[in-house]
């Protein structure tokens, strides 16, 4: 599929920045004052514009809102409300830090589970296509949570922990990689299941559909040669979760974290890119793109 780079910014932001809000709900981190109003700032940016970045892919922004009635079918509704819920659940809790209320903690813990569960309804948002079979896969919902749970778990200090969950997340691209260069084979999905004229033989296309480009086209079909996939998996291998790994294991600093997540923020782009581009849509097959 192509590409957009709204959507991917969508994608590895949002899932950094509630990663990150998971983290400082569950007690993590429990910062003061000032401080605490930066990291709580800085969780909030990277899931709120994230959610922003999503919106400049609709050919109606404004009418946004709508996906927030859809709850009973949509992932995409789900992810909305599960979103709303938990930046204002956690609101309280990101006051109390700042002035030093003391209020309770109770719904800090319940902001990080709803932070979860945001990012499960992100991953639901791919993972449900059947008509995508590299992403109708357990692996995608894994490599969600291995990037949002490494990345919140950098950003919140933790070196040990963010190493160990490093590891997992080259474990579930690598197993991402795997399964869904078979998957396409595996559903049985060919120009004559797609036509419904299997029974007739082999099927090819004879000639287009028509001589202009159109939504399908577009939006749909796109084509990334093996040698270029190859190179960027190895790529964003080293950059999201190698460099940063080492990183880590060196002592201890600011600076050395915010470095750790920049290289991993790299890695992670290039991940997602690869995730949309190799995403081989069924509806090629009507155009003999397959």
């Amino acid at each position: 599929m192509h590409p957009a780079p709204s959507v991917i910014l969508f994608t590895v932001l949002s899932g950094l920045g509630f990663g990150y809000l998971a983290a400082l709900g569950a007690g993590l981190v429990q910062p003061e004052g000032w401080a605490a109003f930066g990291l709580w700032a800085l969780g909030y940016g990277l899931a709120v514009g994230g959610l922003l970045a999503s919106t400049t892919h609709l050919g109606r922004p404004e009418r946004a809102w709508r996906a927030f009635s859809q709850w009973r079918s949509s992932w995409l509704s789900r992810e909305g409300i599960a979103a709303v819920a938990t930046l204002l659940i956690l609101a309280p809790v990101a006051l109390s830090d700042w002035l030093g209320l003391g209020w309770s903690r109770l719904p800090s813990l319940i902001g990080a589970v709803l932070a979860l569960a945001t990012i499960a309804t992100t991953s639901m948002i791919y993972a449900q296509l059947k008509t995508v079979p590299r992403w109708n896969h357990w692996t995608t919902p894994a490599q969600f949570f291995a990037f949002a749970l490494a990345g919140g778990a950098m950003l919140a200090g933790q070196g040990a922990v963010a190493v160990g969950l490093l590891a997992l997340l080259a474990a579930a691209l690598a197993a991402h990689w795997y399964f869904g260069d078979r998957r396409f084979a595996e559903v049985g999905a060919t120009m004559g299941s797609a036509t419904g004229l299997g029974h007739l033989g082999a099927i090819s296309v004879f000639d287009p559909a028509h001589t202009a480009g159109n939504y399908l086209l577009r939006e749909m079909i796109f084509v990334v040669g093996r040698k270029h996939a190859a190179k960027l998996r190895v790529l964003a291998l080293i950059l999201a979760c190698l460099v940063p790994a080492l990183i880590l294991m060196l002592p201890a600093h600011p600076l050395l974290t915010a470095l750790a997540v920049m290289v991993h923020l790299l890695g992670a782009f290039a991940a997602r890119w690869l995730f949309f581009a190799q995403a081989e849509h069924v509806v090629g097959l009507y155009y003999g793109k397959r």
